[in-house]
């Protein structure tokens, strides 16, 4: 099994950063940000020495109504090279595409074609054959791909390792482990990451990791599974994500040895943007309802819906989980 990679003072340079804050970030205002929120944004992160920036999902447009989110819940090529151009930074773009819900055969151009570099393809360990079947359209298109299997505290150790040796087989280049939950602890964490990096050291792949907050854990998490190894690393600016957020990106580039990475030029950001979201009323972050969620190993939608409605009865919606037992 895999022991601990480098140390606290070293430069690790297999690490790759990747900014969600506008694909997770945007299931808190339903895509709702601006052209220039968005540029800006894109700006920092070059300045940051962020890797990845992921921009939204590609979402089916069958499925979906346009005009009911906002664009970055369909991605377009079009509103992609209004922010980015041709992109002529050495940081990449990236879009996530969920299995069952995007027209992923239709929507996507040839990687020669198109201002993405990257497409992370999402699914349960259920659908783990349809995610592969994508993974290899994408590879066949030019794109490097990840697979981000979600909700994996619910999945037994016995799916995991057969999910893990399905895609060792495949085109993909990243296999993510996604704590969708927030109910992963350090130790819980790095098991699981351990066991994912067995069979990605066999098979040449990376391992990536997706943390959220519900347990105030997602910073701690994400940097116990990369002393193991992981690296690729998800993080948001201020952890904005859907219900409790994500693991910070102020955190990881604080923590992080490598002089690539600067923090300055996100604070900057946080003060200019992040901030005004705030005073908007666009929620997210720790609270009590989450926790919960992520405690009982539960999909935080009751919590959200327990945020939207402004309860403060915590004690009551705790018991209510409870009874579901």
């Amino acid at each position: 099994m895999a022991s601990r990679k480098g140390n606290l003072m070293g430069v690790r340079t297999d690490i790759k950063v990747l900014d969600a804050t506008i694909r997770d970030g945007g299931l808190c205002n339903n895509f709702g940000f601006t052209d220039d929120f968005v540029r800006a944004l894109y700006k920092t992160n070059i300045r940051s020495g962020v890797d990845y920036m992921e921009f939204g999902y590609k979402a089916s447009r069958n499925m979906f109504n346009e005009s009911e989110h906002g664009k970055w819940k369909f991605c377009k090529e079009e509103d992609l090279r209004a922010i980015v151009g041709d992109n002529v930074s050495d940081m990449k773009i990236a879009v996530m595409a969920d299995v069952g819900r995007c027209d992923f055969k239709t929507d996507f151009l040839p990687k020669s074609e198109s201002v993405i570099d990257m497409v992370r393809v999402a699914c349960y360990i259920h659908q783990i054959p349809a995610a592969i079947e994508m993974i290899e359209y994408f590879h066949d298109l030019g794109y490097e791909t990840t697979c981000n299997i979600m909700a994996i505290s619910q999945a037994n150790m016995k799916q995991v390792e057969e999910a893990l040796e399905m895609l060792a087989q495949t085109s993909v280049d990243v296999i993510y482990l996604v704590d969708s939950y927030g109910s992963l602890y350090p130790e819980t964490a790095q098991e699981l990451a351990r066991t994912y990096l067995e069979v990605a050291d066999a098979c040449g792949k990376q391992i990536g990791f997706h943390a959220h907050n519900n347990q105030n854990l997602a910073f701690a998490n994400t940097i116990e599974v990369l002393s193991y190894g992981v690296s690729y690393l998800d993080a948001t600016a201020m952890g904005m994500g859907r219900g409790a957020g994500n693991c910070a990106m102020e955190l990881l580039l604080g923590f992080l040895k490598n002089p690539k990475y600067n923090l300055y030029s996100l604070l900057t950001f946080i003060e200019n943007y992040m901030l005004l979201l705030k005073e908007e009323g666009v929620v997210w972050g720790y609270d009590l309802q989450y926790m919960f969620t992520g405690q009982l190993n539960r999909h935080p939608r009751e919590a959200m819906a327990f945020t939207a409605e402004g309860r403060k009865d915590y004690c009551e919606f705790y018991k209510s989980l409870l009874e579901c037992f």
